[in-house]
């Protein structure tokens, strides 16, 4: 990657970590599905009369039907999930749990796209995803009684990371030629369609009466989606899917200093060992770390 998109990769993890804090402060009072509604129509009120200004609806016109599908993968989808995660998950577990999105993304481009899986990678993912397992099977929570609500909520966190590893891929198939900002746009006004009905029926009657929520949430829309999306269509538009997707390698470090900053979360000692074979599963599977195992692998999987 150019200087450039590494300061942009940088510039994103620590808005998409800041994400994880805002969900949590906002979920109690909206909800899983009003939260990730009221998330993706404040980014279509942002990003649609820019991308109109910009003469770049057209482009949103005629390539609806995959930036629809981008919307479903990359927004209705996974916010719902990590919002529903965010209800009893800490912040810092639930983005070590979408780390797990590279591990997916990888996946997917090996089966869509054919891209190459040397020996390393297949390492890489094998210890990334029992990293993952490990967490899950650790229950962790934010001091619930049971264990089903924490391994709900992270099977939920896991969904979001799956929806979010087939977004790269569509994008990379279909959407390369056209602008970051139609992409962003037009992705979050078809997410907005798609929950607008769910969330008028799951809409709570005490959501207009909290000030901090209503602030996170608009937090969520403007700086952790509308303009965060435009700086990671950029990123896959410039570096590549993989690249920009390994964003999540970074974003629970910024989601744990959030979480621990502002809310006194914590982080056991159990789950920041399984967050290091997350990295270390996410680095290798990704090409982040060029090990000296991939170097010498010559065999790839077709």
């Amino acid at each position: 990657m150019k200087p450039r998109d590494i300061v942009e990769l940088i510039a994103l993890a620590a808005v998409w970590g800041a994400s994880f804090l805002f969900m949590r402060i906002a979920v109690p009072t909206f909800g899983p599905i009003a939260l990730a509604a009221v998330r993706v129509s404040g980014a279509t009120l942002l990003l649609v009369p820019l991308v109109v200004a910009r003469g770049e609806w057209p482009a949103v016109v005629r390539h609806w039907k995959p930036i629809a599908v981008v919307g479903l993968m990359n927004s209705a989808l996974p916010f719902v999930c990590l919002a529903y995660a965010a209800e009893t998950l800490n912040a810092g577990v639930s983005a070590i749990l979408n780390s797990a999105t590279p591990l997916f993304s990888a996946v997917i481009a090996w089966l869509w796209l054919h891209d190459r899986l040397t020996r390393a990678r297949i390492l890489g993912l094998a210890i990334g995803f029992a990293g993952v397992v490990w967490i899950v099977w650790s229950k962790p929570g934010s001091g619930t009684a049971s264990a089903a609500p924490a391994v709900a909520a992270a099977a939920a966190a896991i969904v979001a990371a799956l929806s979010y590893g087939v977004a790269p891929s569509l994008t990379k198939r279909h959407l390369t030629s056209v602008p970051p900002f139609a992409v962003a746009a037009g992705s979050q006004l078809a997410a907005t369609a798609m929950l607008a009905l769910p969330a008028a029926l799951a809409w709570r009657p005490n959501a207009l009466s909290s000030t901090n929520a209503w602030l996170a949430a608009a937090a969520l829309a403007v700086f952790c989606t509308g303009l965060a999306y435009i700086l990671y269509f950029r990123l896959i538009a410039n570096a590549g899917p993989t690249n920009a997707v390994s964003v999540t390698f970074l974003v629970p470090i910024f989601a744990v200093a959030w979480g621990g900053l502002f809310l006194g979360e914590t982080l056991s000692w159990t789950l920041a060992a399984a967050c290091a074979v997350v990295f270390v599963g996410t680095a290798l599977a990704t090409g982040i770390v060029k090990s000296r195992l991939r170097a010498r692998s010559a065999t790839t999987v077709a």
